[in-house]
């Protein structure tokens, strides 16, 4: 399966669906998702592990869009792997990981949710925007501290 950060896993034929019904190149021509620091899992040896930390100019329309932004973005560095069988076929592919989500341009979002922030294409779900606490997590925080003898 491929297993998105924020989305539910897909099967190859539905990853191959959903790439060829949304071509990223269309409106990022120059996408350059800057592959780096592949390393082996010293616990699951059949997985490698890399990093992407892609850039792109919006130069071509998004849905959403009137026009194209015009906008460089620059996506903060995200964890990646790939699970191989015995027979060197890739059984998991893992995308999107944000490791850090105060880098780049896109609000702390990785993968395409980032991309389409970062060209300015707002979607109208909570996953598709920078992160924010909730009000329940503040509420949890404050409880926390509050056991813990630390002034709220």
């Amino acid at each position: 399966p491929v297993v998105p950060a924020l989305v539910e896993s897909w099967g190859w034929d539905e990853y191959r669906e959903k790439r060829e019904g949304f071509d990223l190149s269309v409106g990022f021509p120059d996408l350059n998702p800057q592959y780096y620091d592949f390393r082996q899992d010293p616990l699951e040896p059949e997985r490698i592990w890399f990093t992407a930390r892609g850039t792109a100019t919006n130069l071509g329309l998004l849905p959403g869009q009137l026009k194209p932004s015009g906008k460089k973005i620059i996506s903060p560095p995200q964890t990646c792997s790939l699970t191989f069988n015995e027979q060197g076929q890739v059984l998991k592919y893992t995308i999107g990981y944000v490791m850090d989500r105060d880098v780049g341009n896109t609000g702390g979002l990785g993968g395409i949710y980032g991309l389409l922030y970062g060209a300015g294409v707002s979607l109208p779900f909570p996953e598709a925007q920078p992160w924010k606490p909730s009000f329940g997590y503040k509420l949890f925080l404050k409880f926390t501290n509050l056991l813990n003898g630390k002034i709220v």
